[in-house]
Formats: C-alpha cells, structure tokens, sequence
C-alpha cells in the first residue's frame, strides 16, 4: 500500500489527540454485530428519497467565517426540517472536521441536494422528499438511538420516504448518522451513508455506506466540482438500489489530491508545545460553555 491510501483511523487519532488536551477517559464508540437491512421496495426510478444531514441552518443573516471555525452557537440539539425546494443556509462548524482543508464555502461538497434535484430531473430517482431533516449530533448513544433517530423516522414517513441519503460531517456526525440509518432499516427504510471516516461507521455497522476518502466536511464532493459531486451521488444511489446484504461499503474512485499531507495534519500532535496544547483545550471548554447555554432547538 502506498503512502497516503490508507483512511485515517479517526478512533484512534481523536482519542490521542483529547487525551493530549486532558481527557482522561476514552470515548466509548458505538459497535453492533447485527446489522439490518431493507431493499428498497420500489424502482429508485421510483421512489422518493429524502436528505438527511448533521450540518446546521444558519441563523438569518449570519456571517460566513472565513477561514472556517468551530462555533458551538450553531449546535442545534432537536431534529429539525426545512423545505427542500431551495438551497438553505448550512453551516458545517463542527467540533472536529478538517478546518485546515476544509472551507465550507460550497454546500455541494456536504449537502448533495441540488444533485439529488439534477438525479430527479435525469429520471434516476423518482423525487425528492418536500423537506431535508437536520440530524443532531451527540456524544450521547442513548438519546441519538431513543430520540433523534424516531423523531427522524416519523417525518420522513410523513413525507412519504422511500429511501433516505444521510450525509454526516464531524467524527461524531458520522456515529450519530449510523444510529439513526440503523433504525430507519429497522422500520422499513432503506438508506445510504456518504461519509468519509471509514473505521466509524464500520465499526458501527451499518446497512450501506459510500466512502469517500476526502478530509471531513466534503462527503458529498469535492467543492466547485459539480461532475465531482454528480459522481459521489451516482455511487450512493447505485449502492442504495445494488446492495444485497448489510456491511456493504463501497469506496468512491475519487481522489482528494495527489499530496497525502491533509492525512498527515489532522489532529496532528507532533511538535506541539505545552502552552499550545493548553491553548486548545481552553477554546474546547469555552466553546462547551458556549453549548452549553443555548436554548433546546
């Protein structure tokens, strides 16, 4: 294997990095042996597919960080919907993706909604559900499992899904989109998950899942690159409408460069000195603070 086509072993390289800050104990990931499974009971040509994302509406008028940043004001803690004939306002600040490599710019690279419309219109799928749902993201498994993911399989039966499209973000996004598609085959619906921390999701286990080996934050494509994008969702599609048993992942051919670096920089600890690693977990506590005090929504 040559260097840099390995994926990133997210587990293992976030618990480095937080036991680094000062968190003692490790975080405990989800794994399940069972995995369900329900084939579409349709056509895709024919069904309708709902998007599901961890990625947060923006409040009205709110300034776009350049460079990206995380900012815990966005963190929203209820499964939201918004309507999906238009290009809502998503934001992808989230604790832990890939902030050197990843501008959030382009909703496309991690919001394949207009290439969910472009599928429709080519006749791939039969439509789109009239609402996209934002799925919280939590460290907790229990309210994840006993609350986001039933709040989120009663409305897209209200909308009518067939099938649904999770695209998650952030390490923990990626946990959380797996809990919830395990429930949604479960009770009758069939999924897909655009990701790209491999060994989470995996470890999970999850019915289908299309990994794309790009930093976190452009799962659904490289961003400004609509044959890019087009592509990842054509994959996820075919993998929603081929997969014969659960466990099936399926590795996009999509490079996100020829220089391996980004591999190498994230939640990188060489070289840091005492006082940065100080200074990082401090903006980690004031940004938990931050969370903290926001109102449920």
């Amino acid at each position: 294997m040559r260097e840099g086509d390995a994926p990133i072993a997210y587990m293992a390289r976030t618990r480095a990095y937080y036991a680094a800050l000062g968190f003692a104990a490790p975080y405990r990931w989800a794994q399940f042996e069972d995995v369900p499974f329900q084939a579409l009971a349709k056509p895709l040509a024919q069904s309708r597919v709902a998007l599901v994302t961890t990625a947060a509406l923006a409040p009205p008028g709110a300034a776009r960080p350049n460079p990206l940043t995380y900012d815990a004001s966005l963190k929203f803690f209820t499964v939201t919907s918004a309507p999906s004939d238009r290009l809502p306002d998503l934001r992808i600040n989230h604790v832990a993706i890939d902030f050197a490599h990843t501008t959030g710019e382009d909703t496309g690279s991690f919001f394949p909604l207009q290439a969910l419309h472009r599928a429709q219109a080519a006749g791939r799928i039969g439509g789109v559900t009239p609402r996209f749902h934002g799925l919280p993201t939590n460290r907790s498994q229990r309210v994840t499992r006993e609350t986001d993911a039933p709040a989120l399989l009663a409305r897209l039966r209200e909308d009518g899904a067939d099938a649904a499209v999770l695209v998650p973000n952030c390490p923990v996004c990626h946990q959380s989109v797996s809990l919830a598609a395990r429930h949604l085959e479960a009770n009758g619906i069939a999924t897909v998950i655009m990701g790209a921390a491999k060994d989470i999701v995996e470890y999970a286990g999850v019915p289908r899942f299309l990994f794309s080996d790009f930093p976190l934050g452009n799962a659904a494509g490289k961003p400004g690159d609509l044959a890019s994008q087009d592509l990842t969702l054509r994959l996820a599609l075919d993998l929603l409408e081929q997969a014969a048993a659960p466990r099936t992942t399926r590795q996009s051919p999509l490079a996100w460069s020829d220089d391996p670096g980004w591999k190498r920089d994230y939640g990188n600890l060489e070289g840091m000195s005492e006082s940065e690693l100080r200074r990082l977990r401090a903006e980690f506590d004031a940004q938990k603070a931050v969370a903290r005090r926001l109102p449920p929504r």
